[in-house]
C-alpha cells in the first residue's frame, strides 16, 4: 500500500509508530523510498529494509523517533556493507560511526545510567536498548 499521497506527503496512517513522532522530512524519506522500493520488489520485508536502510543514511534513532544526522552516511557496519547479503552488526538506528562525544550526548538525554566509564561500543549497545525500552513504553 504506498505511503505517500499523491502530493508526495507521508500518510500517517501508514508510517510506523516511531515515524509518526518524527520530523516532516524522515516520513518523507521513509515514505517516497518505500513505495519506490515496493514498486520495484513487491510488497513486503523487502520494502521495509530499503525504507529504513534509505532513512538510517540521513537520521538517527533517538528514544522513540527519529532526529536529523550531522553527517549522512552508514550508520553502522551493516549499512556499510550493504546489499542482500550484507555481513556486520545492525546498530538499530543508532549512528556507530557517530564521535564518543555525540554518543555521550544522546546517552545523556536517554538518561542511562553508568556512561561515563562506557566505551563507545558499549554507548551504542546502551543507546539500542534504551531506544526499543522508550518505543515499548510509548505504543
Amino acid at each position: 500500500m504506498p505511503k505517500t499521497t499523491r502530493e508526495g506527503t507521508a500518510k500517517k496512517s501508514e508510517l510506523p509508530s516511531t515515524l509518526k513522532k518524527s520530523d516532516a522530512k524522515a516520513q518523507r524519506t521513509f515514505a517516497k523510498a518505500h513505495d519506490a522500493a515496493a514498486e520495484e520488489y513487491g510488497e513486503g520485508e523487502r520494502a521495509h529494509r530499503v525504507a529504513y536502510s534509505a532513512l538510517k543514511h540521513s537520521y538517527e534513532k533517538v528514544g522513540d523517533h527519529w532526529e536529523a544526522k550531522k553527517r549522512r552516511g552508514p550508520s553502522d557496519e551493516r549499512a556499510l556493507s550493504g546489499g542482500p547479503n550484507a555481513k556486520g552488526r545492525s546498530a538499530e538506528g543508532v549512528d556507530a560511526h557517530a564521535s564518543k562525544a555525540h554518543l555521550l550526548q544522546i546517552a545523556r538525554r536517554l538518561d542511562i545510567r553508568g556512561r561515563s566509564t562506557m566505551n563507545k561500543g558499549d554507548l551504542v549497545t546502551a543507546i539500542e536498548k534504551a531506544n526499543r525500552r522508550e518505543t515499548r513504553a510509548r505504543r
